[in-house]
């Protein structure tokens, strides 16, 4: 990056300002739902601009009040405040969680608290990042970025959510919940003024009409006129076809070649990571994991960016564990196989966890990595089998089986062209396929499953009417999942979907269903709740492919993978 723009002047402001403008967030938090309070009223044109979309006016007025009475300050300054506010506060909540987690007195909830740790310095990394990319772009040009940065702040209020979903006493999960309340605020309104860019910079006097001509290139149909029947565009050959095809073949030359006896230069996965230092390398670095059951606990941390990792089948090399919440570890904690670093890329592997239905949430993979994909792979477990916990992901041609929500999670997510096994549960559970956690109604994220099949596994299709399942369930109130062009079978309740507790999110949620085929994709007998869609303009199921949801034109490219932009044919 360029570093910072600011002059001395403004950071110094900005500093002073931040630490009295939070103690004014407190002060005001509960006068903002006062039905005569109006905080835009007396306020500059510029703060009204900006706040105007924001959902909490009364935290954005406050954060933005070390600039507000300078005369000279720019819209990048009015950013950046803003950005720099929502940052410190998070960091006060880091040490608020370090306060409350003392008063744990059980292992469980002590976890829950170091989560929360992790969790929240994740989240001030986007915020980072956020920053960063504010300060080195012009910005009559910085809608181009919209997706971008719409995506570091959900990620955002995702880890922020997931640090409250893993704290089970009721009593600490209150205290982490006020403690957290000006940071979701200021989250919350940065996605609402990112939202809103186009006429916040019109506001400023700023034209940003290139960036409009630039959203239109993402438009694929405009494009990408045709694609063939093998899913991919006319204007691959047939050799690159047959290429993208074959893809167990053609890997590239391994950095590091992993094997349990002794053949590679690493025993383990985890040594293999251990030993990969992205400040020494450039590039995309590829681990090959040879054939055998990897008996570890995998994690890639944020730093190790652009790893291909791939096996020798998805039933041949497999990473395994059993780690669960009977046993007194986190769902967060519980993974198997967990990927945060961007530009991830796994191909050819299994991913289990063992725990079984009895464990209840044990998860085989967890993802947080930006831009990351998985080809030919297996993600085998029960309840919570697949933890799509942030940012853009891809699934293609993988497996995915398990029970309770086993799809999980609130990233940007398209699986496509894969095999998504319902299990047996436990006596008197529900299956459930999805439960997507969208805490915001401005994220950008959900689950797609695009001409996938949904099918019971054998030992429970002889008895599979007699398990109740279905295709999802709200986790959060701004649920978003959908089924498209995927087939069903019988087992699928009529009604699709199930109440996650009465009806919350009932209203709020966009669940959809667009030309399914098979015997559980009948729509007559569906849920009627408000927010509940079938789906029948081709124009409203676009915007949830691969090309629109995730951006996929702008990285999967790069992963010298095949998949589809757009629907089927």
């Amino acid at each position: 990056m360029k570093g910072k723009l600011i002059g001395l002047g403004v950071s110094i402001i900005l500093i002073a300002g931040v630490a009295i403008g939070l103690i004014e967030l407190v002060r005001r938090a509960n006068t903002s739902n006062h039905p005569n309070h109006d905080p835009l009223s007396s306020k500059s044109k510029a703060i009204q601009a900006i706040c105007g979309p924001t959902d909490y006016k009364d935290a954005c007025v406050t954060s933005l009040n070390s600039v507000a009475n300078n005369q000279s300050a720019t819209l990048k300054d009015y950013i950046q405040v803003a950005i720099s506010s929502t940052i410190d506060a998070v960091k006060q909540s880091i040490e608020k969680s370090d306060s409350i987690g003392k008063e744990a007195n059980d292992p469980l909830n002590k976890m829950a608290f170091a989560d929360c740790k992790e969790l929240l310095q994740l989240a001030t990394d986007e915020l980072q990042s956020l920053l960063r990319d504010t300060n080195d772009t012009n910005f009559s040009s910085l809608t181009n970025r919209e997706n971008d940065l719409k995506n570091w702040l959900s990620a955002t209020i995702s880890y922020q959510q997931s640090c409250l979903d893993g704290v089970e006493n009721s009593d600490l999960k209150e205290k982490m919940t006020k403690g957290l309340k000006i940071t979701s605020q200021l989250t919350s309104n940065m996605l609402a003024i990112v939202s809103e860019f186009s006429p916040i910079l019109s506001s400023f006097g700023i034209n940003s009409n290139a960036s409009i001509n630039s959203r239109r290139l993402l438009n694929i149909n405009e494009n990408v006129s045709k694609f063939g029947k093998d899913g991919y565009p006319n204007w691959i050959s047939t050799e690159d076809r047959k290429l993208l095809s074959r893809i167990n073949i053609n890997n590239p030359f391994p950095n590091a070649i992993v094997a349990q006896d002794g053949s590679g230069q690493f025993r383990t996965i985890s040594q293999a990571i251990a030993a990969y230092n992205p400040k020494n390398f450039k590039g995309r670095y590829v681990i090959y994991v040879k054939a055998g059951l990897y008996n570890e606990q995998v994690l890639i941390t944020k730093d190790q960016v652009n790893i291909f990792m791939y096996g020798d089948g998805p039933r041949k090399t497999i990473v395994t564990g059993r780690k669960n919440n009977r046993d007194g570890v986190s769902t967060y904690q519980s993974a198997t196989f967990a990927v945060i670093g961007n530009g991830f890329i796994g191909k050819s592997m299994g991913f289990q966890n063992t725990a079984g239905p009895e464990g209840h949430q044990a998860v085989a993979l967890r993802v947080q990595s930006d831009m990351s994909a998985f080809y030919n792979c297996r993600m085998d477990g029960y309840q919570d089998t697949l933890y799509t916990q942030a940012h853009r992901q891809f699934y293609r041609n993988c497996v995915v089986s398990g029970t309770v929500d086993f799809i999980f999670g609130d990233g940007n997510v398209v699986i496509q062209n894969s095999l998504i096994i319902v299990r047996k549960p436990l006596d008197n559970q529900q299956n459930t396929v999805t439960a997507q956690g969208k805490k915001d109604r401005r994220e950008t994220t959900g689950i797609v499953i695009h001409n996938c099949r949904i099918v019971p596994e054998q030992k429970l299709f002889p008895i599979r009417y007699q398990i109740p399942t279905f295709l999802g369930r709200p986790w959060k109130e701004y649920s978003t999942t959908i089924i498209m062009q995927s087939m069903l079978a019988d087992f699928i309740q009529p009604v699709g979907w199930m109440p996650w507790a009465g009806t919350f999110a009932l209203d709020t949620l966009y669940y959809g269903e667009y030309g399914n085929r098979g015997p559980g994709a009948d729509t007559s007998r569906r849920v009627r709740w408000k927010g509940y869609h079938v789906i029948t303009n081709r124009d409203e199921a676009i915007r949830f492919t691969v090309g629109r949801f995730i951006q996929g034109q702008q990285w999967l490219p790069f992963s010298s993978m095949p998949y589809l932009l757009d629907l089927k044919n």
